[in-house]
């Protein structure tokens, strides 16, 4: 758990070989949680869910498209396991209404989610919502109170564990770009920065968010909730062996 600002793991999980599923692959954010498990040893298959193509080859990949993602029940069966399952699906609230914003952050999030339960309840599910979501899903901003309801549904289903990463600004690395020209055009201005921004601890990068997320697994927190800070310091945890 996070305690005085010092991070104590209890290192009892230490489970080799895990099955993962990540949704989202395609974007900025999937991608950083894709190439750190095709990286870490401990990582045995990877289940992609994605509406198109990543282009991403390696031995562990199996994916899957889906053009909608209302039928993915229907795939159930090509997931022979699942312990844990890193949901890195979203779109913007700017520049879409708020019913399709609804229907992919929270109704496609509890049917990825009820997915996960059947294949395996044991299994550890970490959503990427963002800072500023409400828990208490009364905030005056419509998308911070729709994520909210997202991630008190992962809470609440009743699954082995489930962490929340409210993720503020991230620094891509490994050639990884959003899919967002906006975003892009942000990130291309603020390279020459990257070097001081990497030694602000509310700053993380895509390589030590893949890896806290990966960390999330092996380690149990109290804390179900990270932000930037905790995210740079369960990045850098390490199983005893």
């Amino acid at each position: 758990m996070f305690k005085h600002n010092k991070l104590y793991l209890d290192p009892n999980l230490q489970q080799k070989n895990m099955d993962v599923l990540i949704t989202g692959s395609t974007g900025m954010v999937g991608k950083s949680v894709l190439y750190e498990c095709i990286e870490d040893d401990r990582i045995n298959k990877i289940y992609l869910i994605n509406r198109s193509a990543n282009g991403i080859k390696n031995l562990k990949i199996s994916e899957l498209i889906i053009k909608d993602f209302l039928s993915i029940k229907n795939i159930k069966s090509k997931i022979k396991n699942c312990d844990a399952c890193f949901h890195c699906m979203g779109i913007t609230s700017f520049g879409n209404n708020k019913k399709h914003y609804y229907k992919v952050t929270y109704e496609m999030t509890k049917l990825i989610t009820d997915l996960v339960y059947e294949i395996n309840p044991n299994a550890v599910m970490t959503y990427v919502s963002g800072e500023g979501t409400s828990a208490k899903e009364n905030s005056k901003i419509s998308w911070a109170n729709v994520k909210g309801k997202a991630e008190n549904y992962i809470l609440n289903k009743g699954l082995k564990d489930s962490y929340m990463i409210r993720l503020g600004l991230l620094i891509p690395e490994n050639g990884i770009k959003a899919k967002t020209r906006l975003y892009n055009f942000f990130y291309t201005m603020m390279t020459p920065f990257y070097p001081l921004m990497k030694m602000i601890p509310s700053i993380t990068t895509s390589s030590k968010l893949g890896k806290a997320m990966i960390n999330c697994i092996y380690f149990p927190l109290k804390d179900k909730y990270l932000d930037n800070r905790k995210i740079n310091k369960l990045s850098s945890a390490h199983l005893k062996n």
